[in-house]
């Protein structure tokens, strides 16, 4: 049974960026559950990301490391919610593998895409709250800044799929 991630949710927990992307739902969806694609995109420069790890299916745990300029390491655990292929993932810091209950859980993100034709996909990508106080702290590191880079970056490389 497919988890209801289209509900209403409280603006003042939830962040959203929306975009139209020239690239197709199949080499979207590839670039974020393939760890080699992965370490190209999913960090805005002149971050990185390394030993990307995922298991992408409903249940399973994703792992990577994003890399700051100035040595920081920040790991990022969590585990995959919901996984339709070419569609939607849905995964969460809450975990830090499967059903381990991590320290401070921060989001659930909701990532979809649907196909627009002609090479277009939209692609939207939702993180969900636990505190308004955890959105507010999202939304101030930069959310709509370096999610709309990524997503730039993302869009780049599907395109040479």
């Amino acid at each position: 049974m497919a988890l209801d991630t289209a509900n209403t949710f409280p603006a003042d927990r939830e962040l959203v960026l929306e975009r139209i992307l020239e690239a197709s739902a199949e080499n979207l969806y590839k670039c974020w559950t393939t760890p080699e694609l992965m370490e190209q995109w999913f960090c805005p420069k002149p971050w990185t990301v390394s030993n990307v790890r995922t298991d992408v299916r409903t249940g399973g745990n994703t792992y990577l490391e994003m890399n700051g300029p100035n040595g920081e390491v920040m790991p990022q655990p969590g585990v995959y919610l919901e996984v339709v292929p070419n569609q939607k993932i849905v995964f969460t810091d809450a975990f830090t593998q499967t059903w381990q209950p991590s320290a401070k859980p921060f989001m659930v993100a909701i990532i979809t895409f649907e196909e627009l034709g002609d090479g277009k996909t939209r692609y939207r990508a939702v993180a969900r709250h636990w505190s308004a106080e955890d959105k507010a702290a999202h939304e101030q590191m930069g959310f709509h800044e370096g999610w709309g880079i990524v997503a730039g970056q993302l869009e780049a490389l599907a395109k040479t799929l």
